[in-house]
């Protein structure tokens, strides 16, 4: 039995997610029925390093697995890819130590969360469309999610996460003609945590709270504040590093 890393990329829009739900049609799932076909059909657990939610996607989601084959990497990922949706696809498999986990091992993750201002339809499963751009009020607010902070304020309440806080390395809004995005890295994300960030700076631009009360949240968190969450189709997993 060796242990595998594989790296996923998946337009999010058809699925309830990445992680498996009853009834439900979730990225983890579409994986495990695929790798069940090189384990005489019998089911094999992947465990990702992301939860995305419903309608994220992701570049470079990873996932691990214990498989026990005589393919060589290219084929399982080969063969994984031949019987797995056209919106989600492995990008390379490799063999890893039998004590690598995607999840724990990872040293920061990168997410993008992708907007536009002028619409076009091509981009509406990919991009949030804004109306209004106040592009220097973004750069003011970026920086002051950089470095430890409780991020309590900007995430789905759960009384069982205990450890709220989160280390972030990068936040940088920037644009590119009609699009604009918003880079963000860090060691660990709080449930729905890059989209109440995105929404709530979006409400900073358009003068729905002011800089201060942004600061505030940071400062002052809250398990109880009622923000906008920008909508999931923006968001995209870009990368996870490891050592």
């Amino acid at each position: 039995m060796s242990r595998y890393k594989a790296i996923v990329t998946y337009d999010g829009s058809m699925f309830n997610g990445f992680q498996s739900q009853k009834n439900k049609n979730t990225i983890q799932d579409h994986i495990e029925q695929s790798l069940s076909f090189l384990n005489n059909n019998n089911l094999i657990r992947i465990v990702g390093a992301s939860r995305t939610d419903a309608g994220v996607h992701a570049n470079g989601q990873v996932i691990h697995f214990d498989l026990d084959t005589s393919l060589n990497v290219e084929t399982i990922a080969k063969s994984l890819n031949f019987r797995l949706p056209k919106e989600i696809f492995i990008k390379n498999v490799t063999k890893v130590e039998a004590d690598f986990h995607s999840r724990f091992n990872a040293l920061y993750k990168r997410y993008k969360y992708s907007c536009i201002t002028a619409y076009n339809p091509l981009f509406r499963n990919t991009h949030y469309f804004l109306k209004n751009l106040k592009f220097e009020k973004l750069k003011e607010v970026q920086d002051l999610i950089l470095g430890k902070h409780d991020f309590s304020s900007f995430s789905k309440f759960n009384e069982d996460v205990l450890n709220t806080k989160c280390n972030i390395t990068k936040s940088s809004w920037y644009l590119e003609e009609d699009k604009l995005y918003y880079t963000i890295e860090g060691d660990r994300f709080l449930h729905h945590m890059v989209r109440y960030l995105v929404g709530t700076m979006i409400s900073v631009m358009n003068n729905k709270i002011t800089i201060n009360d942004f600061t505030n949240l940071i400062l002052e968190p809250s398990k109880n504040t009622n923000l906008f969450k920008a909508p999931a189709h923006g968001l995209n997993l870009e990368e996870i590093y490891y050592e």
